[in-house]
């Protein structure tokens, strides 16, 4: 891998792929380097995507949905938990597409797909101090969620919505339903991992000092919705976390993400709209909260969304 444009610790790096299954990082190169023609990258990233992405993150997540794929009698879910930006959703339909080249199949679903419907919505995000129409923990039906994810695991058939952002005017809403039989299922989300805290938030020292009293309000009422999720959580049997250096790195990748949407759908928020939405994502869950995910694996990544770091996640070990 010296031959690589990379810049995280490969010693990190080699226990992780180890610990997927492999007997050491040279087999592990060497098995991808004689696969390169599988690789479509092009396809999927537009602008060009450098070695540290493509090596130190979607080949090693490749590569451990391929070690868990095929036990029938125990199907798994490997969670990708990553602020919204960083581009999880171009790598899903990657690890999608490269899966059948290797004869099995993953499908990528969104904790965004189970959205709750327009009008369900509407009573859900009421009076919400930012006044956005969705994204923050309480706007999606995790019931179903639970549903969908937990009879997968059982029969191994998939039926889930799919919710498209450019609807109702970048509204959104649900656009269709999707039935799929895959080997391995990623779900992926922005707060994906995160559980209540345990002390009252409010006893929190907070990243922002002009917080309303609304806001404060309402991260309350945040983090009683967060427990519904644990159930959901507790399907996830490994979660590869990515990781800003910077959280306020995010508000320059959502804002570019926007505009990429317009101009390929004519609907996506901007203006005060995507101002207001920013701020949602800044301040309804404290950030503390982002160090105490339960992942597998950790990956840090700087501004310019280069990886920095890759590896276990020592803490929870």
């Amino acid at each position: 891998m010296n031959d690589l444009d990379i810049n995280f610790s490969l010693d990190k790096f080699e226990n992780l792929i180890m610990d997927i299954g492999w007997e050491s990082l040279d087999d592990w190169f060497n098995f991808w380097n004689n696969q390169r023609n599988i690789f479509s990258i092009d396809q999927f990233w537009t602008n060009k995507v450098n070695d540290d992405w493509i090596w130190g993150l979607a080949l090693p997540l490749l590569s451990h949905a391929y070690k868990l794929q095929n036990n029938f009698s125990d199907r798994k879910i490997i969670g990708i938990s990553a602020l919204p930006g960083t581009g999880k959703t171009t790598l899903g339909k990657w690890l999608e597409a490269i899966s059948l080249k290797l004869n099995f199949k993953i499908v990528v679903i969104s904790i965004d797909d189970f959205y709750l419907p327009s009008e369900e919505m509407k009573l859900a995000v009421e009076n919400n101090p930012w006044n956005v129409s969705r994204g923050f923990p309480g706007s999606h039906s995790v019931e179903l969620m639970h549903e969908k994810l937990l009879g997968w695991k059982i029969n191994g058939e998939l039926n889930v919505p799919v919710f498209d952002k450019s609807l109702r005017g970048g509204l959104g809403d649900r656009s269709h339903w999707r039935y799929e039989n895959p080997d391995l299922l990623i779900l992926e989300g922005w707060f994906l991992g995160i559980e209540p805290l345990s002390l009252d938030i409010n006893e929190i020292p907070t990243e922002l000092s002009n917080l309303s009293s609304q806001e404060s309000f309402y991260r309350k009422k945040i983090q009683k919705n967060l427990q519904k999720y644990l159930d959901v959580w507790s399907l996830i049997d490994n979660i590869w976390q990515l990781k800003p250096l910077r959280f306020k790195y995010m508000n320059m990748w959502k804002s570019n993400q926007e505009q990429e949407m317009f101009l390929q759908k004519g609907n996506a928020l901007k203006d005060e709209k995507l101002s207001n939405f920013l701020r949602m994502l800044n301040v309804s869950i404290p950030h503390i909260s982002f160090d105490d995910i339960n992942s597998y694996a950790l990956l840090l990544i700087d501004q310019k969304r280069n990886l920095v770091d890759a590896g276990l996640n020592l803490r929870y070990l």
